[in-house]
């Protein structure tokens, strides 16, 4: 008899996934939805620290990984929380502390920041990812391989 085909790179998932501070609420989680995401391994979709929990798993198994940071999101790094001039800031734009707000590079991608502090003349955002630093609660199901 043979094993079940397991997870492997650059293959093509159905998937169930929740991501949650340890012993905290989910940020985002599909269970719930109708139908899992679809997904390729390597593709970009999903950070490759967490894909690399994915591989060897077979169908229809529900796991849930314990992550430290540097297993995860990495830890917070002081150099990319920075202070930018609200000159470089759109003049329309509204701002909240706690807003995330999504900047254009000039390579054509986008960042994401969190408003930490709001100056008269200035913001301080962080750049690091929202679940950086802290321990993480992946929960995954493969549905199928396809």
């Amino acid at each position: 008899m043979n094993a079940p085909r397991t997870a492997a790179p650059g293959d093509t998932l159905e998937l169930r996934y929740a991501l949650r501070p340890r012993g905290g609420d989910d940020i985002v989680s599909n269970f719930s939805d109708p139908e899992p995401d679809t997904l390729t391994l390597g593709d970009g979709t999903l950070a490759p620290m967490l894909e690399q929990w994915l591989l060897d798993l077979p169908p229809g198994e529900r796991h849930i990984f314990l992550l430290d940071p540097w297993q995860a999101f990495g830890e917070s790094q002081a150099d990319l929380v920075q202070t930018m001039p609200r000159t470089d800031l759109p003049a329309d734009m509204t701002f909240e502390p706690d807003q995330l707000v999504e900047f254009a590079m000039p390579n054509g991608q986008t960042l994401a920041g969190r408003i930490l502090e709001i100056g008269d003349d200035s913001l301080r955002i962080d750049f690091n990812h929202p679940l950086s630093g802290l321990c993480i609660e992946f929960e995954v199901e493969i549905v199928r391989i396809l």
